[in-house]
């Protein structure tokens, strides 16, 4: 039975435990002297089929890691499987073939060795999806069964539902931090690795980078890992150009939605605005490359620049600031409209006019948030990758002129990781360092924004 079956069966035997609980309780509670239980039958339900779901649903997930593997090696193991190669990639392949057909995700094989292999993995896919069906409903009843029987007028049903549902609560919580740590803790180690090939002090300060994932990597070049001009170059285009565009645009359009448009006019307006947040990076990449990058191209070379590139720092930040607008906008819109109306109120009552009161009373209590709203755009345009790739091009130049070409951190991760080479080549793990570095960057970026916050909140009541 595939995964989605097998949670489907344990939706319905949860959902039969907990109707058989309820109706237990109810029957617990006619039959008691007071007429009163410890808790209410639906608390009694609802222990029955968390006891039934969550033991099976554990197991179900394990299964779904430990069945391809037992099922690779039975057909291994299968006389079929002997004239296959020992090891090597050919042998991967061959077997892969087999089980998409075996699967039903592949028409016919395409090599005859493989063919032999289709019907063992046919057997050994129901065998085992046979057995985790059975033991997946014997988990369920066993659980279900031992669950029912502690369905008693004196038994606290509340109490127990709610710690299992706080655990369910803690290890969601957990799995987010494991998770958190375990990128940490794989990028702190590839960087290592590739600061014991590559001095950190030339990759932190160098200027010139061409890493070549075919040179020796028992000897690299330490004057081709300087990642300076990457990091000029997402600060150039994600923190500069597409910020300039952004933060005034953003701000100025929240505060005309929250304090001059019209209820009708914010109706229309604000959804419209905030549909640039729905449309696709790579949309924003097209638009940059195809309209954006060749009207700056043509535009300075009317006026006389020479040299300007149909790939330009300028287009791919322009576009990229048009694209995160939304975000400062959205975060400013919400933050300005909770600000109390008393205050706005007062201030006008004082004799402050419409933009005083925006000036020094609405922006200066809305801060917090407006501060939040720049620094989630911020990393947003730091992490793309799309728009770059189409309008900024792939040349890693430590330049000041937006008109020529430049690179980002997350274009080079994606082409060093993508390629071909070897994950022990330091090309290869230069992708590694540099994802390490924008990691710090960003954590960096996040508590200037929260000491920022911090100088500048006011307490309202």
């Amino acid at each position: 039975m595939s995964p989605a079956i097998l949670l489907l069966l344990v939706i319905g035997l949860g959902l039969a435990g907990w109707l058989a609980a309820r109706a237990r309780a109810w029957a617990f509670r006619s039959k008691a002297e007071s007429g009163r239980l410890a808790a209410l039958p639906s608390y009694h339900g609802w222990y029955v089929a968390l006891w039934i779901a969550i033991p099976a649903v554990l197991f179900i997930a394990i299964w779904s890691f430990v069945s391809p593997q037992l099922i690779d090696q039975a057909v291994i193991a299968s006389p079929a499987a002997s004239e296959l190669p020992e090891f090597g990639f050919q042998r991967d392949a061959l077997l892969r073939e087999a089980k998409s057909v075996a699967t039903g995700s592949s028409p016919a094989v395409f090599n005859e060795q493989a063919a032999a292999l289709v019907d063992p993995y046919r057997d050994a896919i129901s065998r085992y999806g046979l057995l985790g069906g059975l033991a997946t409903l014997v988990i369920a009843f066993l659980g279900g069964a031992w669950s029912f029987l502690k369905v008693k007028p004196d038994f606290r049903a509340r109490t127990r539902v709610e710690r299992i549902v706080m655990g369910t609560l803690l290890v969601a919580s957990l799995v987010a931090i494991l998770t958190t740590l375990g990128i940490i803790v794989s990028l702190v180690f590839e960087t290592v690795r590739f600061f014991g090939m590559v001095n950190p002090i030339d990759f932190l300060f160098g200027t010139e980078w061409g890493p070549d994932p075919m040179s020796n990597p028992d000897n690299p070049d330490p004057d081709r890992f300087g990642a300076i001009p990457l990091f000029w170059g997402t600060i150039y285009i994600g923190a500069i150009i597409a910020m300039i565009v952004a933060i005034p645009l953003g701000l100025m359009s929240a505060i005309y939605l929250t304090q001059y448009a019209a209820p009708r006019t914010r109706s229309w307006l604000k959804p419209a605005l905030e549909i640039l947040a729905g449309v696709p990076t790579v949309v924003y990449g097209y638009f940059a490359a195809l309209t954006v990058a060749p009207f700056i191209r043509d535009l300075a070379v009317s006026i006389g620049i020479s040299g300007a590139s149909s790939e330009s720092a300028l287009a791919a930040g322009l576009v990229m600031g048009v694209m995160i607008i939304p975000f400062v906008s959205s975060m400013a819109d919400d933050s300005i409209a909770a600000v109390p109306q008393a205050m706005r109120d007062g201030s006008l009552a004082m004799g402050a006019t419409t933009s005083e009161t925006i000036k020094r009373v609405l922006v200066p209590a809305a801060l917090p948030g407006i501060v939040a709203g720049i620094m989630l755009a911020i990393s947003r345009a730091i992490g793309e990758t799309m728009i770059v790739v189409m309008a900024a091009g792939a040349a890693a130049n430590l330049t000041a002129n937006p008109l020529e070409a430049m690179t980002t951190v997350t274009f080079q991760i994606v082409q060093m990781l993508t390629g071909e080479g070897s994950f022990d080549h330091p090309a290869t793990l230069s992708a590694f360092a540099l994802g390490f570095v924008l990691f710090i960057v960003t954590l960096g970026l996040n508590f200037i924004a929260l000491r920022v916050v911090k100088r500048f909140r006011e307490a309202y009541e």
